[in-house]
């Protein structure tokens, strides 16, 4: 079947939740995508960061395919043999003492939500009822009824109220506006270390570490999102490490599962993770035994070829080689590691679709920045061949 065949019976049988670009694919291969048509294309999103280790790393499916073959799911009902050894690794891996595993990012933010919640009432004894938790403008968590509940974007919320109490939105980037908004009730203050949904958007040097003062001169949980930003992504395998600080709650999912299934995990402390008591909380997949050996996999291959280091070296090069760009619709070039927004002063919708007729796949967010996140696993040289073909475009 052809792209215009297949997206018609997707059109026909699909909700329209989507609007993705109009190509099919049906083959995948470390940064490289081909469509049903055979046409070949190198994939710049990296199905938003989750593909850090590139598509089908082959260290990653051979522990998958091998764990396949022995058993694949349990529930939390009974202990698994995988599932022990993937909360040490991540536990080693990030630096916290213990791990709650889920499946999507969005979970993982609602554990983390509840979580703060329970700590409030149990550990800094706030009124029942009453616990606040403040976030971001142009924050992106997820999509689920809670969440959409303190997002600053219309779209998300618009027919889908009544919405979730007990958030306080204050302006990104503002360390003082949330030193402004903490009361005797606020519970916790959650934040991406980077907006990527928002247009990649990084807060002024030394936000998060006075955001780290303050939160624990009031004794206030800070819990870091670092579902698209982590693992690698920015240059450190958690992009708060540039400010040199360290979150109380950890927020992980993406790439964590190796672009091979969903995994995400929340890690705190023992004192703050020990609210949660049997029956408080659960996921039927999460912690499976399938998710665990990719798990794994994943963060032993991140270790193993220095990604974050490849993502620095190569995100210089690659935003220094995008900044020679002349085009007078080009407003900012900005990131870190790889993770790239070039701020447009029109829509950046046309020139995703035009990229990808030159060959190359990437998205717009906020309308007006196309952004770039290739996996890690990229080379100079396919940098140079993107370039060539994003450089042509502008000029055009």
């Amino acid at each position: 079947m052809s792209n215009k065949s297949l997206i018609s019976v997707n059109d026909s049988f699909g909700a329209h939740n989507y609007h993705p670009l109009p190509i099919v694919i049906s083959k995948a291969k470390d940064v490289w995508v081909w469509d049903v048509e055979g046409n070949k294309y190198m994939d710049m999103l990296s199905a938003y960061s989750a593909l850090n280790q590139g598509h089908r790393n082959e260290y990653i499916i051979k522990k998958v395919k091998e764990q396949l073959n022995k058993v694949s799911l349990t529930s939390r009902a009974f202990h698994n043999d995988k599932l022990p050894l993937f909360l040490k690794k991540v536990c080693k891996f990030s630096g916290f003492e213990m791990a709650l595993p889920m499946n999507t990012g969005a979970e993982a933010v609602e554990t983390a939500l509840k979580m703060a919640r329970k700590w409030g009432y149990l550990k800094k004894k706030v009124a029942a009822g009453k616990a606040q938790i403040i976030v971001a403008e142009n924050n992106f968590h997820g999509r689920t009824i809670s969440i959409i509940s303190f997002s600053t974007e219309k779209q998300y919320r618009d027919g889908f109220g009544p919405f979730t109490p007990g958030f306080k939105v204050v302006k990104y980037g503002d360390a003082g506006a949330i030193k402004k908004a903490i009361n005797k009730n606020t519970v916790a203050v959650m934040l991406e270390p980077i907006q990527g949904e928002g247009g990649i958007i990084i807060p002024p040097k030394g936000y998060l570490k006075e955001v780290r003062k303050i939160t624990r001169e009031n004794k206030v949980l800070l819990m870091l999102d670092e579902i698209q930003t982590g693992l690698a992504r920015t240059g450190k395998n958690f992009a708060y490490e540039w400010e040199q600080i360290k979150p109380d709650v950890l927020i992980l999912g993406k790439a964590l599962g190796g672009g091979v299934v969903p995994v995400s995990v929340v890690l705190a402390s023992r004192s703050i993770m020990s609210v949660y008591k049997p029956g408080d909380h659960g996921s039927t997949f999460g912690g499976n035994p399938l998710a665990s050996a990719a798990g794994i996999a994943a963060l032993e291959y991140i270790e193993k070829h220095k990604l974050a280091d490849r993502a620095q070296k190569l995100g210089e090069y690659f935003m220094k080689e995008l900044r020679k760009i002349k085009s007078k619709h080009i407003q900012e070039v900005r990131g870190r590691g790889l993770l790239i927004g070039i701020e447009l002063d029109t829509k950046a919708r046309d020139y995703a679709e035009k990229l990808m007729q030159d060959g190359l796949l990437c998205k717009e967010t906020h309308t007006r920045v196309l952004r770039f996140a290739p996996p890690l696993v990229i080379t100079k040289d396919e940098i140079d061949w993107a370039m060539k073909r994003i450089q042509k475009v502008f000029e055009e």
